[in-house]
């Protein structure tokens, strides 16, 4: 493909070998009047304002910092924690939402030297201990009073000194403000403050210089979806490698028609994915800063919708929970009346079958106009007007939901990786987007399909199928303080099975290292003879029926994920007879249908799962979805459950994946009744 040698070849000032800070100090030079963040007003109360720091915003609404303006900010904070006592490998923690101080903390600390290690806003007190405690965190940037406050409530039980925390927001003092044993408290405007007086341009040079591109930048841990939470080790040269490797695919290369979309100086992107995980902070915060980019902040997720139309972003970065729920609220909107929804359902098939075919001709184009004018650029708008693309990672999207975006000319560029591989291994390339697919490898990565270990019904499926296994610049070294963990990530080359099937291209020179081991990432994929990559499941998510059978569960609740009645699913039968599921109903929407088919439905949610009428509802959604799998595939039995799988009732993870294993034991009565006759 003509594409991926100009991919290969390409090159800017975007693309080099260097440190983050390094990386940050040259895209401050070259777009210092360039806007780099928008930051909105009426949701937090900034230190960084109150200080004077930064102009408050407008209440509901944005303000602006240059490229300049944050460069500035990041070196006084950065000086800052050097007077705090942070130099060359201290671990900093950020434990924050996503927004914008969390890239001035992120920066600033990289640039005096620090490791950054990540926790979740939502982690207990439990999980807090362990993420302070394991890589030995001595200063904490906590968002506001409450988390400050719990940081200072584990601050004891840890083995080791906390020595600071500091505060994004203004904030009361604490309760144990006069122990002689608590760590200092500041807000970060008091250390930008503390750092701005000490500031010096030499002593700031030497931290970057003291800095090489293979330490340590960040420890990020794994989700702990099965098992203790893992410290993954990642260097500047991994997350430098990985944004050279997406930033290839994704810039305005002059090779490229204008009417491709890329990323650029002049792209918009609405951040709301958590920074504490390696997908936003690679995808809307590394490769958008150094690209020039504006980063604008969702600093509420109850405001989303209005937070696209303010930024109006033409790019931006989400996981496939997302892209579903925006879908249920555009059809929903959509099915204000029965003429409306009509129009929508006619617009859509249309846009499908447009986005399909190879040659539409005359009539499907006049069509596909039609429902844009009734029908997609009313949506379009909706989410500010300006989205060009969007990318998709972080879980298996549904190739149905894809297609329904393309359809609306809201392509999404599904992707593939893992936190130890910082995190891109494959992803969609703007010019070629394949639906049903996680693109090809990213440029200088090696793939092995290990064929040994496979999924369900493999002799049927083009291409090889198997373990994906990896190798590349972006692939982590291993576990912090887990040798054990990391001898089993990974397999030696010469371990590797002699039918495994070898793509993608060599780093470097294109040579590599043919000794060098592989990563083994878990997952079974399909290598399809085009060069793209299909993913299946999670070897661990496997099903095996007690027949055995072996059930990908993947697939089948992807089916669902654009369906009007279920809102979610799980599917299961590991160890029993057959599949069977759960499903969370979309209430709003059985709710219309019931009205409009004269039913009077009870008020209560798990009154409404208990009704015979809506489970007759849902077996018809059901018995559409099985005619797409074998018989042994096929959900024989389901049970509709009242709950939401959320990351509040500890469901989900807070990247929005199922959290199987807690999902099992909630609802296991549920799942003994639809086993009982077995």
């Amino acid at each position: 493909m003509d594409w991926e040698s100009a991919e290969r070849d390409f090159t800017d000032d975007v693309v080099a070998s260097e440190t983050l800070a390094r990386t940050f100090e040259r895209t401050a030079d070259r777009n210092a009047d360039r806007i780099a963040q928008r930051y909105k007003g009426g949701i937090y109360e900034r230190s960084l304002t109150a200080e004077g720091v930064v102009e408050p915003a407008p209440e509901g609404d944005y303000a602006d910092l240059t490229y300049a303006e944050m460069r500035a900010i990041v070196r006084n904070l950065a000086a800052g924690f050097r007077e705090l006592g942070v130099e060359s490998g201290t671990r900093v923690a950020i434990y924050a939402h996503t927004r914008m101080e969390w890239a001035h903390a992120d920066f600033a600390a990289l640039a005096a030297g620090a490791v950054v290690t990540t926790v979740y806003p939502s982690s207990s007190p439990r999980q807090l201990q362990y993420l302070l405690a394991d890589p030995e965190a001595t200063v904490v940037v906590a968002e506001n009073e409450a988390l400050r406050d719990e940081v200072l409530a584990v601050a004891p039980d840890l083995d080791h000194d906390l020595s600071a925390v500091v505060t994004m927001d203004s904030v009361a003092e604490s309760d144990s403000e006069n122990r002689e044993d608590r760590p200092a408290v500041h807000t970060l405007g008091e250390l930008h403050e503390l750092g701005a007086a000490a500031f010096d341009p030499d002593a700031y040079e030497s931290w970057l210089e003291a800095t090489d591109v293979e330490d340590l930048a960040s420890l990020i841990y794994t989700s702990g979806t099965t098992g203790q939470p893992k410290g993954v080790q990642l260097t500047h040269a991994n997350f430098r490698e990985n944004l050279n490797q997406c930033y290839k695919r994704f810039a305005d290369r002059p090779d490229r028609d204008p009417d491709v979309p890329g990323v650029s100086a002049e792209s918009t992107t609405l951040s709301f994915l958590p920074l504490a995980h390696v997908f936003e902070r690679l995808a809307g915060h590394y490769m958008m800063f150094a690209a020039g980019a504006t980063v604008g902040y969702a600093e509420s997720p109850d405001t989303l919708r209005e937070d696209f139309g303010l930024v109006r972003p033409t790019t931006t970065t989400s996981v496939p929970r997302v892209y579903e729920k925006l879908y249920d609220a555009i059809r929903e909107q959509a099915s204000e009346s029965p003429v409306k929804q009509r129009i929508f359902e006619w617009a859509v098939d249309v846009g499908k079958t447009h986005h399909e075919a190879e040659d539409p001709g005359f009539l499907l184009d006049l069509k596909r106009s039609v429902a844009d004018r009734l029908v997609f650029s009313s949506v379009r708008e909706a989410i500010g007007g300006e989205i060009e693309f969007f990318i998709s990672g972080g879980g298996s999207l549904s190739a149905e939901l894809c297609a329904l975006y393309h359809a609306m000319e809201l392509p999404i560029l599904e992707g593939y990786g893992l936190t130890e591989t910082s995190p891109v291994i494959a992803v969609n390339p703007p010019e070629a987007p394949k639906v049903g697919t996680i693109g090809p490898p990213v440029v200088d990565t090696e793939i092995a399909i290990d064929t040994s270990i496979s999924g369900p019904d493999d002799a049927t499926v083009p291409g090889s199928v198997g373990e994906l296994l990896v190798r590349g610049p972006q692939v982590s070294e291993g576990y912090w303080n887990r040798p054990d963990a990391t001898a089993e990530a990974f397999i030696e080359a010469d371990e590797l099975d002699e039918a495994a099937v070898i793509a993608g291209t060599p780093p470097g020179d294109r040579d590599g290292d043919p000794d060098a081991p592989w990563f083994r990432t878990g997952d079974i994929v399909q290598l399809r003879p085009d060069g793209y990559i299909s993913f299946r499941e999670r070897a661990k998510q496997l099903l095996v029926l007690s027949t055995g059978k072996n059930v990908a569960p993947g697939p089948i609740e992807d089916r669902f994920a654009a369906n009007e009645f279920v809102e979610q699913c799980v599917v299961l039968g590991d160890g029993r007879k057959f599949v069977s599921a759960l499903f969370v109903p979309n209430f709003d929407r059985v709710r219309s249908w019931a009205a409009a088919e004269g039913i009077d439905l009870p008020e209560e949610p798990a009154a409404i799962c208990r009704d015979d009428r809506v489970h007759g509802r849902i077996q018809t959604e059901v018995d559409a979805v099985n005619e797409a799998f074998e018989s042994h595939e096929q959900i024989k039995r389901f049970r509709l459950v009242p709950e939401e799988f959320s990351e509040e009732n500890d469901l989900l993870t807070p990247t929005m994946k199922k959290k199987r294993r807690n999902i099992l034991d909630r609802f296991g009565d549920e799942i003994n009744l639809i086993y009982q006759e077995e």
